[in-house]
């Protein structure tokens, strides 16, 4: 799948203008509060909102994403020389290295099963003993893939210099728990650009079998900003808090 929102410079302004600071942020934020934890790795990075933010708040931030282009839209970002910057994915991390990993924006619907399965393994032998996993993804019981056609989610976004983007997303029909997804954005010199992706949707049993499997206990799962349990609010979201267990010694 081509992502083009992290590969292609143009998309990546698009996407950094329509994702500003939200609520879901200041859980994240909340959420890192809760416990001490001094280096903070953010898998998934995008263009380093977040990552920018903890590193302000006094962590110290690794942050790892494939996708070049949204590294060089988070390194021009004021505050960035704060945060470490590695181009990269979970075979790059290293181990016993941090008491905190995040993966937000919905980051674990992008990974296919055995990238799943690869990135919990690498994210447990990452984490201290009792460090934290913290990440969000989309609930499939809300069947948010109803709602993705031209006339419900055709929007302008502003981007810096004033200029506007008409932007919407079209979903076709699951294959399984995978739903292809089309991107579509009009520039005013009348050039559209596509992004595709194939969405991977976990329910809750299945997100905390594979936690379980990588070495996990699943501390919390709520369905909305606000701590609702899952099923509960508007949201439609599993946002998942995850303690690394002790290693077996052979």
């Amino acid at each position: 799948m081509w992502h083009g929102e992290y590969r292609d410079p143009r998309l990546v302004e698009v996407f950094d203008a329509e994702r500003v600071w939200g609520w879901e942020d200041d859980f994240f934020m909340r959420v890192l509060a809760d416990r001490m934890a001094p280096r903070v790795l953010d898998l998934g990075c995008g263009t380093g909102r977040l990552a920018i933010a903890m590193a302000e708040a006094g962590h110290e931030v690794t942050a790892v994403d494939p996708a070049g282009a949204a590294l060089d839209a988070a390194r021009r970002k004021p505050g960035s020389a704060r945060v470490q910057w590695i181009e990269g994915s979970f075979e790059d991390l290293p181990s016993q290295s941090f008491d905190a990993a995040l993966m937000t924006g919905h980051v674990v619907q992008h990974l296919s099963d055995p990238e799943w399965s690869g990135a919990l393994r690498a994210l447990r032998d990452a984490l201290v003993t009792d460090g934290r996993l913290i990440f969000d993804g989309p609930d499939p019981a809300a069947r948010p893939w109803e709602g993705w056609d031209r006339a419900a989610t055709e929007r302008p976004i502003v981007l810096a210099d004033g200029s506007v983007v008409l932007a919407w997303t079209e979903g076709a029909a699951p294959a399984g728990d995978v739903v292809p997804v089309v991107h579509h954005y009009r520039f005013p010199d009348g050039l559209e650009l596509t992004s595709t992706s194939a969405l991977r949707f976990r329910d809750e049993a299945e997100l905390r079998g594979s936690l379980r499997a990588a070495g996990f206990r699943v501390d919390q799962v709520y369905g909305g900003w606000g701590r609702e349990p899952p099923g509960l609010g508007h949201d439609g979201e599993l946002i998942v808090i995850a303690i690394a267990e002790p290693r077996l010694i052979p």
